[in-house]
């Protein structure tokens, strides 16, 4: 499940919501929990805290009730115009890719709900 070596896909709107350093951290947060066998299910969701620093903001990984939430920082200290919304980002391990995407339970904005 989740092997490094599948190919990794990100929604349009994920990219144009999220800045790149910021998705390519969550991209190297999943290889590594994959790597140790934290990842027991697919898929996961992905929060953000509306809390950060100048160069830091922190997001949970949930997998439901099959494991605790695991919290991790991500190094960034650009705008932070993705924060403070409550989106949900789900990462889902399929046959030949990894894809994140927007979850349905999301309120997006038209210019993402149309891409």
């Amino acid at each position: 499940m989740y092997e490094i070596t599948k190919k990794h896909r990100v929604s349009p709107a994920v990219e144009k919501a999220f800045p790149a350093e910021v998705i390519k951290q969550i991209w190297q947060v999943v290889g590594l929990m994959a790597k140790a066998g934290q990842i027991v299910t697919s898929p996961v969701a992905i929060i953000f805290s509306d809390d950060f620093t100048d160069d830091e903001c922190y997001a949970m990984m949930i997998q439901g009730d099959v494991a605790p939430a695991q919290e991790f920082p991500i190094a960034y200290s650009g705008e932070k115009t993705f924060l403070g919304h409550a989106w949900i980002l789900i990462v889902k391990d399929r046959p030949q890719t990894i894809t994140i995407d927007f979850s349905e339970a999301n309120d997006l904005p038209d210019e993402l709900k149309n891409l």
